[in-house]
């Protein structure tokens, strides 16, 4: 799971500033503690050089090591005994004053040797989605929400069913898609048909639930990918051509992206390029992609090129929308 590099570094600072809390917190209620039973820290100090004594007794020679160990952990027993009444008339428990990590699998470093802990993914997880609710409204859009209401069940000319029973298709593929992210047997797909359908919302609701799931998700529009590819290109070594590059490596290497609104932005040669650079490189690599447009295949072939439609209409699941505008049926029943 390649994690956007800004993302893992926001993840691990912010799993830096919890476990520095925790410490500061910790250390404020020993400071109060000692303060209201002064008896606590004299505890604590003896305890501390029992612990000290148990490493010099099992080091010692000349004497017997085993006798020596066992007297010291004795009396360190005793002393954990004395401590915890102690802290129980304070009404704290007896681990109140311990330094202990959060995450016992990694010791809140993040990193389990080279693999990434699941506290950290979860962080990663939750960074990533703020990142996709700036350009989503994944507050209110998800599968749950989702509201089959708004198609007809009146059969729509030139498709022979109704605009409900195709979207209740086209919901089941993506749910599937989005859930069994990574093990389902379609790995690209293409949302294609007129606007205010559905197809943005679905994006949302399968860039909510795979990047829940642990996987690294971009999303962005057709229009600035390509403006990254094209500063990526001409600018080069510039701050903003630095830039473009690492927005690009993240579009390339992430394992969904979903670019939206295809066809919706200035197409030249060098978008043609780009286009099929990108479709083409995360085939190769085997990542999935999804692609809404407004944009038929055929309209994808005459405006690019065929050889990026036919990329498209052999690697890609086309899911076509038909129906009512979404958008208009809700603005006039304000």
């Amino acid at each position: 799971m390649a994690y956007d590099a800004n993302v893992q570094r926001r993840a691990a600072e912010r799993l830096e500033r919890e476990r520095r809390g925790r410490r500061e917190r910790t250390e404020r209620l020993r400071l109060e503690a000692y303060e209201r039973e002064p008896r606590l820290e004299r505890l604590d100090r003896r305890i501390q050089g029992t612990m000290a004594g148990l490493v010099a007794a099992a080091l010692r020679q000349g004497t017997d090591p085993v006798k020596a160990v066992r007297s010291v952990r004795e009396e360190n027993q005793e002393l954990q005994r004395e401590r915890a009444v102690l802290l129980g008339g304070l009404g704290l428990p007896e681990d109140a004053l311990d330094d202990r990590p959060a995450c016992p699998l990694c010791g809140d470093t993040g990193w389990q040797g080279a693999k990434m802990c699941r506290c950290l993914r979860d962080l990663c997880t939750q960074e990533q989605i703020k990142e996709l609710s700036k350009l989503l409204d994944l507050g209110s859009q998800s599968f749950d929400t989702f509201r089959m209401d708004y198609y007809s069940q009146t059969p729509y000319p030139g498709w022979g069913t109704s605009p409900r029973g195709n979207m209740e298709l086209i919901y089941d593929v993506c749910l599937n898609y989005a859930t069994k992210f990574g093990r389902f047997g379609i790995k690209n797909l293409f949302l294609s048909g007129p606007p205010g359908l559905g197809k943005t919302f679905l994006s949302a609701c399968i860039a909510r639930t795979v990047s829940e799931g642990g996987f690294s998700v971009v999303y962005d529009t057709a229009g600035t990918v390509f403006s990254q590819f094209e500063a990526r290109k001409f600018l080069r070594d510039s701050p903003d051509g630095l830039d473009a590059r690492d927005e690009t490596r993240r579009y390339l290497h992430c394992d969904l992206l979903i670019l939206d609104d295809l066809g919706s932005e200035l197409t030249t040669q060098f978008t043609q390029s780009a286009l099929y650079d990108l479709i083409n490189t995360r085939l190769v690599a085997g990542r999935h992609t999804v692609i809404s447009s407004n944009l038929s295949m055929e309209d994808v072939a005459r405006r690019y090129a065929p050889q990026i439609a036919s990329r498209l209409d052999g690697e890609y699941h086309v899911l076509p929308f038909f129906g009512d505008d979404i958008r208009l049926m809700k603005k006039n029943r304000l």
